[in-house]
């Protein structure tokens, strides 16, 4: 069953007769193209699923092969859906509840159908992973694992951490990825106290730890790593930090499986952190989903996340952290295909830490 004709089943117990698509990860979830924000959109009916697009598009969608979606082409997006709607006798439209007011403002003075909001519909099915998508996954964070080995091979003191993230992303676009799917954190000795620093002209010295989170497309799918290395040796008290981060993200991933709730999930990596005393030291979740996007459901699970049961083929990222403002950080995070068993890890990197001399 495809993923069209997947949404297609469930409308009789949504009580609409066709669905709305404009957020454009979905759209390309569902159909395979690709069109950027706000260049149209995708009327997936009982029978049919019909993208409305300009003429921009029209050379690509000659080339696009589908059984599935037909094209229109319309600089009037909007006009043409109402007009598509009134001729397919078209009486109940679902729409994602994420769209702009000013896009909902024009739907409802325009739409002849009665308009019916829904929340992450789309979104729930990319939650669950198939094969080809887990495939995917894993080679985007291959490609991680080796840009990590990179940027070990080129790291020294007296570089600057911006210096050391534009040297990364060309060396990550030249062996495969499209872009980065967020701005990459580089956060050297005391500004890796702040969990999501922005890369700055502070120079890597020695002594200290450095903190690397990033993420890269590779054929529409972002894979998610942290890892945290010393330059030279550093502070006993930067030692025991990361010894306590490994030791949590060991006990999540030990435990990651189908059926547990997040809530616990997380209680297992946070009590090591809290039972040394520095649990106030630990100031977000443990994880999120990643996918076509690098936070999708679940967007996150930590204390709160009682009512979230995990589920086969859900891709998690593990990243507990430690975060003491004066002295510095830490963060380790890696992917998991959460299954019945074991789970999956996606990201090899070794967790050890890593002393650049």
């Amino acid at each position: 069953m495809t993923r069209i004709s997947r949404l297609q089943k469930r409308f009789p117990e949504l009580y609409i007769d066709a669905f709305l698509v404009t957020d454009p990860l979905n759209i390309y979830y569902l159909t395979g193209f690709s069109l950027a924000a706000g260049d149209g959109c995708l009327l997936v009916t009982a029978e049919n699923a019909i993208l409305i697009t300009d003429a921009r598009y029209a050379e690509l969608l000659a080339e696009f092969d589908s059984d599935e979606v037909v094209a229109t082409i319309s600089g009037d997006y909007y006009g043409s859906l109402n007009k598509i709607c009134q001729g397919m006798d078209i009486d109940v439209l679902g729409f994602e509840d994420g769209i702009s007011y000013s896009l909902y403002d024009l739907l409802d003075n325009l739409m002849t159908t009665d308009l019916v909001p829904f929340h992450q519909l789309i979104e729930r099915m990319r939650e669950i992973k198939d094969i080809h998508e887990i495939e995917l996954l894993s080679n985007a964070a291959a490609l991680l694992d080796s840009g990590y080995r990179y940027v070990l091979s080129i790291v020294k003191p007296g570089m600057t951490e911006r210096e050391l993230a534009n040297r990364l992303d060309f060396w990550m676009k030249d062996h495969g990825a499209t872009a980065a799917s967020f701005p990459t954190i580089i956060a050297s000795g005391e500004n890796g106290a702040k969990p999501h620093a922005t890369v700055t002209n502070r120079a890597i010295q020695r002594g200290e730890l450095v903190t690397l989170d990033f993420g890269y497309f590779v054929n529409g799918y972002t894979a998610d790593m942290t890892r945290t290395f010393a330059i030279g040796e550093v502070a006993p008290e930067l030692k025991e930090m990361y010894g306590l981060v490994l030791a949590a993200q060991k006990a999540v991933i030990q435990r990651a499986h189908t059926g547990i709730n997040g809530a616990s999930l997380d209680h297992y990596g946070r009590q090591v952190i809290e039972e040394a005393g520095l649990g106030d030291r630990f100031i977000h979740g443990m994880g999120h989903g990643i996918g076509l996007a690098v936070h999708e459901m679940p967007l996150a699970y930590g204390p709160n996340a009682k009512h979230l049961r995990l589920q086969t083929n859900e891709v998690i990222t593990v990243e507990p952290g430690l975060y003491v403002p004066g002295l510095g950080g830490v963060r380790i995070e890696d992917d998991l295909v959460i299954g019945h068993g074991p789970a999956q890890q996606l990201t090899h990197t070794p967790t050890d830490l890593v002393v650049v001399d």
